[in-house]
Parts: C-alpha cells; structure tokens; sequence
C-alpha cells in the first residue's frame, strides 16, 4: 500500500491567517513610515505583516520594531531583507528573513550572502530566497543557501515594475532537482507606485501571534495566493481532492511535463490522480480563478 500524504497547511489544527512577508518602509527604500505601512495593511484587512526593510550600512542595518503597531486583531514579525556580495551573476544578494531578533548584528566585512543566510537561520528566522526572476538569480546560487525555507514564485511590485515578478519556472527547477523547498508569494511594496495587495500567504496557525506564525511558516503550514483561497487539500493514494473558491482552472504539477487538470469555470471541488507524479518526486497544486489569478500549495514530496 502507498504511504499517505499529509500536507500540514490543511492537516494542522487552527485557522488560516492572511499576510505579507516582504514590505518596505521610509526606513530603507519605501515611500510610507512603518506606522504607515502597517496601518495599510490592518485596515485593507490583513492579519499580520512582516516589514523587512534593507539590511544595509546605508540605511542603519534596520530591524525595525513594529510591536508597537500591533493590535488585538493584527500582529507583525519582525524581520529584514539582507544582502551581501555578490550572486553568479554579480548581482548583491537579496535574502528574506522573517522573524530576526531585534540585536541581529551587521555583516562581518567579508560575510558572503550563504553566510549570511545560514547565520539568520541560526537566529531563527524564516528565510526565503525573494524574486529569483527579478535579480537572474541561477541554481546555483539557490543551491549555495541550502537551509533556506522557500522561494517566491510571485513579487507583485517585480511584476508591477519589470515585468519580472513570475518565479515559478525558477522554483519548479528547484523541485525536479529534488530541492525540498516551499513556495511563497509576496508583494514586496514600497509604495512608490500601486505594488500592495497582489500577493500574499494564508497561514495556518492556531493564534494570530508572532510565535505561531513563525513556527507555521517553518513548518509549511501555508498556501500562497494572488486572490484564489484554497480550502482542503486531501492527498488519497492515487488521488488527490481539492477544495476552494470558484476556480476556471486546478492542476496538480510536477516534474518536467507531468500535469493534470481540470477546466471549467466555477469549479469548487475536484478529484485528480497524481500517480504519474510520484517518480518525478514531487507534486504541487495550483488554483486559478477567471482572472487569471493563481494560488499556489506548497509541494509534497515522494521518495523516487
């Protein structure tokens, strides 16, 4: 018999909480004070949000302390974007940390970006490899932060701005190289133009606290959206059930050209057979509304 298929996004006991991770404020290159920002997002509704200014000597290494812009209904993490010298392509390194202490030091003067990374890990932080299309970035770059949580397949001020905010080829090559790596969407605003609330994460947690967020980002417990909610996700031997709002498309992907879909506009639930994935090694869910707007599950993972 074939081993069952947990996914902790839909498995673990709470409820899903709306976010963005990736944000900057007037303390580094945004447009708006922290206060601002965070107000912006509470009142369009969100109930937590992560300011990860540019951790860099010409803004003042910040960490900015949003805890007093916290709510009875809204919370932040606190968190950084950092970066250091230089990727394959001699781009700085752009490296997304959430959940830094507040006395995260500088860079050493030669820490190199993995450094970097694996020392915010060590801190505790959620780290994530931001807007890989953006920046060039290459596998081998990915492959030099091996600790790192999760890659952004979407970065809506990217996308706004260059046309380059679509990362998921970038991830799928990750995931058929057998990367165990979680998938992430984003807006990345800094207000200079309108880059908020074109990407997000629903995470699954049992309160509404920094802690908890945190632990369920580490853990996967999330689906990244630009607008789709995905309800249930059900993993059968042979099939897989999906549950969510009224969708044009759902697919199960995986590696090279294995997919499977169905088509029809309205569509809530669905049943599609992903066995011709499990030699691939990995499978992921994608919803898309008429719009076009997708939400992405993150992968589950089979031994090959």
């Amino acid at each position: 018999m074939l081993p069952m298929i947990v996914d902790p996004a839909f498995a673990r006991p709470g409820r899903f909480w709306k976010g963005n991770v990736h944000t900057h404020s007037d303390l580094s290159d945004g447009m708006r004070s922290p206060e601002a920002v965070c107000a912006t997002y509470r009142e369009a509704g969100y109930d937590f949000l992560a300011l990860t200014d540019h951790f860099r000597d010409k803004y003042g290494y910040p960490i900015v302390d949003t805890r007093p812009y916290r709510t009875a209904g809204f919370t932040t993490i606190l968190g950084a974007e950092l970066h250091a010298p230089v990727t394959a392509l001699g781009e700085i390194w752009h490296i997304l940390a959430v959940g830094l202490p507040m006395d995260f030091a500088p860079n050493g003067a030669e820490e190199t970006g993995p450094e970097l990374a694996a020392r915010a890990i060590a801190a505790g932080a959620f780290v994530a490899i931001p807007h890989p299309a953006w920046n060039g970035l290459r596998l081998e770059d990915a492959a030099a932060i091996p600790g790192a949580h999760a890659v952004e397949v979407y970065n809506h001020t990217c996308q706004v701005r260059t046309e380059r905010g679509d990362s998921v080829h970038f991830a799928d090559q990750l995931l058929a190289g057998g990367r165990r790596i979680n998938l992430i969407a984003v807006d990345d605003a800094h207000f200079a133009c309108m880059d908020a609330f074109g990407g997000w994460l629903m995470v699954k947690a049992e309160a509404n606290e920094p802690e908890a967020l945190l632990a369920a980002l580490k853990d996967g417990a999330f689906y990244a959206t630009q607008g789709p909610q995905i309800h249930d996700i059900a993993w059968g031997e042979e099939e897989v059930e999906i549950t969510c709002s009224p969708a044009a498309s759902v697919m199960v992907l995986g590696r090279g050209s294995r997919a499977v879909q169905h088509v029809a506009p309205g569509t809530t639930r669905v049943r599609l057979p992903f066995g011709a994935h499990r030699e691939g090694g990995f499978a992921r869910v994608v919803v898309a509304d008429a719009h076009g707007r997708r939400a992405w599950a993150n992968p589950v993972h089979f031994e090959r």
